[in-house]
Parts: structure tokens; C-alpha cells; sequence
């Protein structure tokens, strides 16, 4: 079973940025593919962005295109949420999530946004935009 840990959240003001990191604390030799999904309160969790295990393909949401960006550290299982101009609709938990590529993803390609293709998850790491 493999372990996700998030860093990075707290309190940020409106129009700031703030830098979330997840790692594999297993330090598992496997390359997952690697997601950033949320969660506000009352509302369903949703996808933030995705990437592929190799970090050369990402995707985003629309919400958050244009100001949100996902990396990862080579085909290292430690990937980063770099969050600009946040508003308050931003506030959420988030969450970091990880899945093996499909057999066929030899290039490093294949980027999952669909929560059920996840099976590892994190604890989540609470991001509130407030002045």
C-alpha cells in the first residue's frame, strides 16, 4: 500500500501563491502517473491536474488553467501543485494521488484526471484563501 504525504497548505490572501508537495514515503521504485484533486466544503472532490509518470504531459481543469501548474520530479513519485492567483473559490482540501501508468505508456504520456483511476491517495492538506 503505498503512503502519500502533502505539504505546503495553510492560509493565503487572495491574489497570493502557495506551493503544495507530495511524496511517496515508500519510496517505491515504480514511476506512478500523479494527480491533484480538492474538495470543498458540501461539494464532491474534483480534479485540479494531472501528470503523466515521466512529467512530460499534464492537464488541468478549467478553473484553474493558466494559474495552477503541476510537476514532477523526473519519473520520481514527488510532484508539486504550484498555485498563483488564488481566489476564494480555491479553498478546498487537497488531495495528491497516484496510479501506474498503463502497460502501453512506454513515452510517459498517459495523464489520469478521473478520480476512479486512482487507487493511492493522501491524507489531504487544507488550502484556505481568505484576507
Amino acid at each position: 500500500q503505498e503512503q502519500l504525504v502533502e505539504s505546503g497548505g495553510g492560509l493565503v490572501e487572495p491574489g497570493g501563491s502557495l506551493r503544495l508537495s507530495c511524496t511517496d514515503s515508500n519510496h517505491t521504485v515504480l514511476s506512478y502517473a500523479m494527480g491533484w484533486f480538492r474538495q470543498a466544503p458540501g461539494k464532491g472532490r474534483e480534479v485540479v491536474a494531472g501528470i503523466s509518470w515521466s512529467g512530460g504531459s499534464t492537464d488541468y481543469a478549467d478553473s484553474v488553467k493558466r494559474r495552477f501548474t503541476i510537476s514532477k520530479v523526473g519519473a520520481t513519485n514527488r510532484v508539486f501543485l504550484q498555485l498563483n492567483n488564488v481566489n476564494p473559490e480555491d479553498t478546498a482540501v487537497y488531495y495528491c494521488a497516484a496510479e501506474t501508468p498503463p502497460p502501453t505508456d512506454g513515452r510517459g504520456s498517459h495523464v489520469y484526471t478521473d478520480l476512479r483511476a486512482y487507487r493511492f491517495w493522501g491524507q489531504g492538506i487544507q488550502v484556505t484563501v481568505s484576507s
